[in-house]
């Protein structure tokens, strides 16, 4: 095991430069797409009866928090729905992930405040992809909660397990006649834990250790009680499919040492398997529950800081995905530590893994020092997730590059990113077997990137927010990933084995 383990690693070390790409096709019914988020493009943020969200009101509160930016207009997508469908037909592609703005079409949060023009606008959107064969993969909550509902305590109150599940039944009911694929929350993790716990996101919430496995706590019930909901009341009539996305590092090991394998492997149980084992099996991985309950009883907490699943919610939360997501940009090396020292008023998730996690230098870099470009990590995390939950079908719903939103000439970034991401996926896929069935590239459009503002952008196409007009110009990269789309293929068409 030590001597396979050691070899696969002097082997990644080496793939950065001798790497080949693989020029095997993608399965014919794979999924190609791109991916939005509400407040990241919409702008129209007091348009048409629309109720604020946290981002609304707290970028206005603190704006210094992103750059003295918010996405009041962002890409105005409110305005410009349409010629964003006219790039995504140009593209080719077959799926559009985006989100549903609770607060535009519940303005409160309650069902009781419906917004028919925002209805109306999704409406809109929906049929238009339909019409040109796109097929709309939509997230229910991409981190905008309505203000009001955070005003009465939002993902702390275990009372947003209900209202979330007014929210997506309010959905299902309006848009289940033509939305098939549904994702109930996009990126939990970051969330809660930097929502919450590090107050780096909206609400700006600073308790870590804390608040931010209470905002996950509730918000896996609340997904567990919504597919249920949907289960009883939709899916006979509906059909359709309904998951949760993760995010996640790939987290490896920096040795062939034991004490390296299992710290990495802890460290990735405590970030997608937080999610992912409960919606799978039922509970929280064992090692997060034990390390948890260990440090909080050694603080000086009565109980652990990580709330406990009832019986009853673990039948709720088991088998509650109907295939497997995750969003991957980039991959981490982790190496065991001693034991870190109790920090009794200080907790935090970090010190709970108790691991170094840490990116060589020698990596290459891109704009923000946490962002090394790092294709076989999307290889290695796909097979940990086809390994670790049995093999389900797994959904890339988010991927892409970043740069400072200058650059239209991007081959040799963006689209070589792409390039060689994908071709680690179709590696897992052909060599790994690996059931991945879709790939969305993050993004679209140039947008609203949360504490970045405009300072960092992952669009295909760029856009100039100093016009009122909000420009969409083609990168090179939107060709290359055009050419991928319609040849299924990352190198040119006649270089290409079926």
């Amino acid at each position: 095991m030590k001597l396979l383990l050691l070899c696969s690693l002097l082997m990644i070390g080496a793939l950065a430069d001798d790497y080949v790409v693989n020029t095997r096709r993608f399965p014919k019914d794979f999924k190609f797409g791109t991916a939005s988020a509400a407040y990241q493009i919409e702008g129209g943020w007091d348009a048409d009866g629309k109720g604020e969200n946290v981002w609304d009101t707290y970028t206005h509160l603190y704006p210094e928090k992103s750059n003295y930016q918010n996405g009041d207009v962002a890409c105005d997508s409110y305005n410009k729905w349409q010629e964003d469908v006219d790039l995504l037909v140009g593209l080719g592609v077959n799926t559009y992930r985006f989100s549903i703005a609770w607060s535009r079409v519940l303005p409160t949060g309650f069902v009781n405040s419906s917004n028919p023009a925002g209805i109306n606008y999704y409406k809109k959107l929906i049929a238009a992809l339909k019409a040109n064969n796109i097929e709309p993969l939509v997230t229910m909550y991409h981190w905008d909660l309505p203000t009001n509902l955070e005003n009465l305590g939002g993902f702390i109150n275990p009372e947003i397990q209900e209202w979330f599940v007014d929210y997506a039944r309010f959905l299902f009911k309006t848009f289940g006649d033509d939305v098939k694929n549904w994702i109930t929350f996009n990126e939990p993790k970051q969330a809660c834990e930097f929502g919450y716990g590090a107050g780096v996101l909206a609400p700006y919430i600073s308790s870590p250790g804390i608040k931010d496995y209470q905002c996950s706590h509730n918000l896996i019930i609340a997904h567990g009680k919504a597919y249920r909901m949907w289960e009883r009341e939709f899916k006979e009539k509906q059909g359709g499919r309904v998951t949760m996305v993760i995010d996640s590092n790939w987290f490896g090991p920096a040795s062939n040492s034991t004490e390296d394998i299992e710290a990495a492997e802890r460290n990735m149980l405590f970030t997608y398997g937080w999610y992912g084992h409960p919606v799978n099996f039922g509970d929280y991985p064992e090692v997060m529950k034990e390390r948890i309950a260990h440090r909080s009883a050694l603080e000086g907490f009565n109980t652990s800081r990580l709330p406990s699943f009832t019986e009853e919610e673990k039948q709720i939360i088991k088998g509650t995905v109907d295939f497997m997501c995750v969003n991957i940009y980039t991959s981490s090396l982790v190496n065991a530590i001693p034991e870190p020292k109790i920090v009794p008023l200080s907790p935090t998730r970090d010190l709970d893994i108790g691991v170094n996690v840490f990116q060589p230098e020698d990596w290459e870099p891109t704009v923000t020092s946490w962002f090394k470009v790092v294709p076989w990590g999307a290889r290695e995390l796909i097979k940990w997730i086809s390994n670790t939950y049995n093999h389900p079908e797994i959904v890339v719903t988010e991927n892409g590059y970043h740069d400072n939103g200058t650059v239209i000439h991007d081959l040799e970034t963006r689209g070589r990113y792409h390039k060689l991401y994908l071709s680690n996926m179709l590696d897992a896929i052909y060599e790994d077997g690996v059931n991945l069935t879709g790939y969305m590239a993050w993004a679209l459009t140039d947008d609203f990137e949360w504490q970045y503002g405009y300072n960092i952008q992952l669009g295909l196409y760029q856009v100039n927010f100093t016009d009122p007009a909000r420009p969409r110009v083609a990168k090179d990269s939107a060709s290359y990933y055009r050419q991928v789309v319609t040849t299924r293929c990352l190198v040119d068409n006649d270089q290409c084995t079926d």
